[in-house]
């Protein structure tokens, strides 16, 4: 065990003789190495921020550090008893690391139990500061690696640390009970994530779930993270990569002689006031000004303890890359399963169709569906029209001239656009269909702007009921007409006294023409217009109708080419007495 019978805060442990020597001035007087409680020890370890500028590995609680490029930094423990239980555990956040592990006899006098006189500070301070020790395990990489032995000798533990590419973050655990501890999630027997659906814009993961979780019932949720750049191989490189333009990044320049204050807040974990001590740090003249940098696209969601999800938003025909966490909520530690990578499937090449000039075309989206259609003119042309009626709710529309953008806007109801023709152009329209349901439209576009299939229509689609000359047998009605001559007709049709707006709003379909409508709903067709646009109004009463009945009446304005395009239905009710 570390430094004691039970866990031990090794400050105050034989390491305490090296911080001693460090921190204090030489006394000729001779040392003891203090021991410590474990009462003390749990108390003093649940602040994670006393360890991070400190030389000392706590036994069984993990610490975050920070290391400067090619500047080493060295960590100590001791194990007091031969034949003593040790497992380390380094995890690189976001570069690789060097890392040695060694162990050197401690002073035969250190740990106080022997018998004659103490042996002087300095000469113990020579003693543990020149030998090396002897190396019992090394590593380069940026793996999250182990050391684990059942059976370790006693001894001043050395662990050296050392980044070459950059500074960075890492973490360390030592435990001299690994049995008991287990503060990280178990990997099941098959540690890898399948992918056992793939889509466009979806894709569906799943894996076996921890056995800290199946079998010994501790807290465990999993948490994925969603890339294009690569996998990752701890929790703590993720969240190195999302804070990258965070405030450690600002970390004091090495030798600059920085408070404790600083040092253990940057880069860690904070709490609620961590924005103060950040702002703090940058405003500081020991930090290093760097600019900005743009938000990486990383994604980290926590699913709690479910084993399959399905990641959606994706872009068609891109690679991702998955990587899953087991996360133990009691000690919020981390581990990695074997990350994977897919490529989304690429969009359904969409069939094109081909305007004719002068001839409506039927068009049908499937919601949230895209259409595209092209019209090539085989004569010159100095303009090119596109009439669109959208028959159900609005579609957006966009056209493009040799891959140039015209026009890009909504259209509900029916909708004209002039734009400039050019010699030999070719036009690409994109339809792309409503978000509540499937659209109808219909389209037609023409170089000859006197060619018109759809008839000119007022602003005001709505048809009016007079309530005063209401009867028991008639009602009245009237609606807008325009400068153009158009033939109107209209219709009536009996229904259930509880037919209501939502059941009017989905027959709506202005796409229907008169053609769809029973011979005996007819009540009159007649011709319409007037130049002056303000009196563009026409009335007409609808007889021979049942007391206190219920009638859907509509009107259909018919163009040239004999297109019809539907006013929006009006219900109406006779008088039940008179």
């Amino acid at each position: 065990m570390l430094c004691a019978n039970t866990r031990m805060l090794l400050l105050h442990c034989p390491l305490l003789l090296l911080l001693l020597l460090l921190l204090l001035p030489l006394d000729s007087r001779p040392q003891k190495l203090p021991t410590r409680d474990e009462e003390l020890f749990q108390m003093q370890i649940r602040d994670k921020a006393f360890f991070h500028d400190s030389s000392v590995i706590p036994d069984g609680a993990e610490i975050s550090s920070y290391l400067f490029r090619d500047t080493p930094k060295r960590y100590f423990f001791v194990v007091e008893e031969d034949n003593t239980p040790l497992a380390v555990t380094v995890t690189p956040c976001d570069a690789p690391l060097e890392w040695k592990l060694s162990v050197q006899e401690l002073p035969e006098e250190a740990s106080g139990e022997g018998s004659g006189d103490p042996e002087p500070l300095e000469q113990q301070k020579q003693q543990i500061t020149s030998e090396e020790g002897t190396e019992l395990f090394s590593y380069k990489g940026n793996d999250v690696e182990y050391f684990v032995s059942s059976s370790s000798p006693s001894g001043l533990y050395q662990l050296d640390l050392l980044s070459t590419e950059k500074d960075t973050h890492f973490k360390v655990y030592a435990t001299t009970t690994p049995e008991s501890d287990q503060p990280y999630p178990e990997l099941p027997y098959d540690p890898r994530i399948d992918v056992t659906s793939l889509g466009r814009t979806t894709v569906t993961l799943a894996w076996k779930p921890s056995p800290t979780a199946s079998l010994l019932r501790q807290p465990i949720q999993y948490c994925i993270v969603i890339n294009k750049e690569h996998n990752f191989k701890s929790l703590c490189a993720v969240e190195a990569k999302l804070s990258s333009d965070d405030a450690f990044m600002m970390a004091p320049k090495p030798g600059l002689d920085f408070s404790p204050f600083d040092f253990a807040h940057f880069g860690f974990p904070a709490d609620n006031n961590s924005g103060k001590e950040r702002g703090f740090l940058k405003s500081s003249k020991f930090g290093r000004q760097t600019s900005p940098k743009p938000r990486v696209d990383l994604h980290r969601v926590c699913i709690g303890n479910k084993n399959i999800f399905t990641v959606s938003d994706l872009k068609p025909d891109t690679q991702y890359y998955f990587d899953m966490f087991a996360v133990n909520t009691n000690t919020n530690m981390s581990t990695a399963y074997v990350g994977t990578f897919a490529r989304t499937k690429e969009e359904a090449k969409q069939k094109t169709v081909d305007l004719k000039d002068g001839k409506v075309t039927d068009v049908f989206i499937k919601r949230k569906g895209v259409k595209f259609l092209r019209f090539a003119p085989v004569s010159s042309h100095q303009k090119v029209t596109f009439s669109i009626h959208s028959c159900l709710d609005a579609v957006q529309v966009q056209v493009r001239r040799d891959g140039k953008l015209l026009l890009s806007q909504s259209v509900e109801g029916v909708r004209q656009f002039q734009l400039r023709g050019k010699a030999k152009a070719k036009y690409l329209v994109r339809l792309k269909g409503s978000k509540k349901g499937a659209s109808m439209l219909k389209i037609l576009a023409t170089t000859r702007p006197n060619k018109q299939s759809f008839p000119s229509l007022p602003e005001d689609m709505r048809i009016k009921a007079f309530d005063k000359l209401r009867t028991c047998s008639s009602v009245t009605v009237a609606w807008l007409g325009t400068q153009e001559r158009n033939k109107f007709c209209i219709y009536k049709r009996e229904v259930d006294d509880n037919y209501n707006e939502e059941q009017k709003k989905r027959e709506q379909n202005q796409c229907l023409g008169p053609d769809t409508r029973k011979k005996s709903e007819k009540v009159l067709c007649k011709y319409f217009h007037s130049q002056n646009i303000q009196k563009a109004v026409t009335t007409e009463t609808i007889r021979g109708l049942q007391p206190g009945k219920s009638y859907l009446l509509d009107v259909y304005v018919i163009g040239h080419g004999g297109h019809s395009v539907k006013y929006q239905s009006k219900l109406v009710k006779t008088r039940k007495f008179c």
